[in-house]
């Protein structure tokens, strides 16, 4: 470490730095909320699998020690999660060690109650699904309760978390977008409380104060402080299950029901958030990728051979992640035709470990191969 080569002349102040660490980090953890019976077990009894093979790794030169986030991935050990998983893991290795990044430890929270066949390639911890039947057929239901197990079992070294999806590829080093108590988080267009007033004050009564306390946002991505999220993880799990259990709630929110529970939650505990639009993009809304630190590949990319987009038609050129739920983009997946936005085509070159350009070489169906990995778009 960074720091060992000075170990053996510390001076008074660094003494005197350590025991107000120490007396902080203990005043934190003595005033935390107690998770007795109100907790998660009041919905859902015992707890499970307790396997954390979560890694704590060297960052690169971010802000310092202090800053360091641990990236935490929830998913699944479906087929579709994992390929996904794997490339997401890649660019997390390759951004972290390099200049600017605040990157920390990683966990994949696998909440499918038991190992699957990434556990040696990628630091994991298998924690317990819902009990059978409770999310409804609404798997993102078991995120909430994935977190909360995972704080609940997992040493974690960093003082903040990142809250990230298979889905997301880094293109540039993260630092620590937070500041202090006030997390970072993207906002989502989509996600509209003000206009939700009705239903969300089942949730968010009046003497919490105006709809407009509620950030719009979901939980990933989020840099958020440990203490906090240890905080407002069971609120977040509880208010995701009586959102389902609400019918006139589950039928207006339905696929992002679980986003508005966090935003919703983080209110309840006076969480505000700032929002930043360069956390990430979101082809093919947006055109180019050099003014953020994620690619979220979620939506369908669909264009005609000319470069134009026929979003809402299979065009002649496609890329749709929803394509291949039952097993990874196939080897000869090929790059956009010219006129795409670049936004596309860096998405297709990180993500494609089979296709042209400098990921040609990768194997897909074995490790990955650092080597065959020379650039980013």
């Amino acid at each position: 470490m960074s720091g060992r080569k000075n170990a053996g002349s510390t001076s008074p102040w660094m003494l005197i730095l350590i025991s107000l660490v120490c007396f902080f980090a203990t005043y934190n953890f003595l005033t935390m909320p107690s998770r007795g019976w109100d907790g998660p077990r009041k919905f859902l009894g015992g707890g499970g699998g307790d396997r954390d093979s979560a890694v704590s790794y060297r960052s690169g030169s971010g802000s310092g020690p202090n800053k360091r986030f641990h990236v935490a991935l929830t998913a699944t050990d479906a087929l579709y999660s994992q390929w996904q998983s794997r490339i997401m893991h890649y660019w997390y290795k390759e951004m972290r060690d390099r200049p600017g990044s605040d990157m920390g430890g990683f966990t994949r929270i696998l909440h499918s109650g038991k190992p699957d066949g990434l556990m040696d390639e990628i630091p994991t911890m298998v924690v317990d699904p819902l009990p059978e039947g409770k999310d409804k057929g609404y798997i993102v239901l078991n995120r909430p309760w994935a977190f909360v197990q995972w704080l609940q079992k997992a040493k974690i070294d960093e003082d903040y978390i990142l809250m990230a999806e298979p889905d997301h590829i880094f293109v540039k080093p993260l630092p620590n977008l937070a500041h202090g108590d006030e997390p970072a988080a993207f906002p989502f267009f989509y996600i509209k409380p003000t206009e939700n007033e009705k239903i969300l004050r089942k949730f968010f009564p009046e003497e919490k104060g105006p709809v407009s306390k509620i950030d719009p946002i979901g939980n990933s991505p989020v840099i958020i402080k440990k203490a906090q999220l240890e905080k407002i993880a069971t609120t977040w799990m509880n208010v995701s299950l009586q959102m389902k259990e609400d019918q006139e709630t589950d039928k207006a929110f339905g696929w992002v029901l679980e986003m508005y529970a966090y935003a919703v939650a983080s209110a309840l505990h006076g969480v505000h958030h700032s929002l930043r639009k360069d956390f990430m993009i979101q082809p093919p809304w947006d055109l180019k990728s050099d003014n953020t630190f994620i690619i979220h590949y979620t939506y369908g990319c669909d264009y005609s051979m000319k470069g134009e987009l026929t979003y809402g038609k299979i065009g002649e050129w496609r890329f749709d992640k929803r394509s291949y739920l039952q097993s990874p983009p196939p080897r000869n997946l090929s790059l956009p035709p010219p006129g795409v936005p670049e936004s596309v085509s860096c998405a297709i070159s990180t993500g494609n470990p089979h296709g042209n350009g400098h990921l040609r070489k990768l194997k897909w169906h074995r490790k990955f191969n650092a080597n065959s990995w020379e650039h980013l778009c």
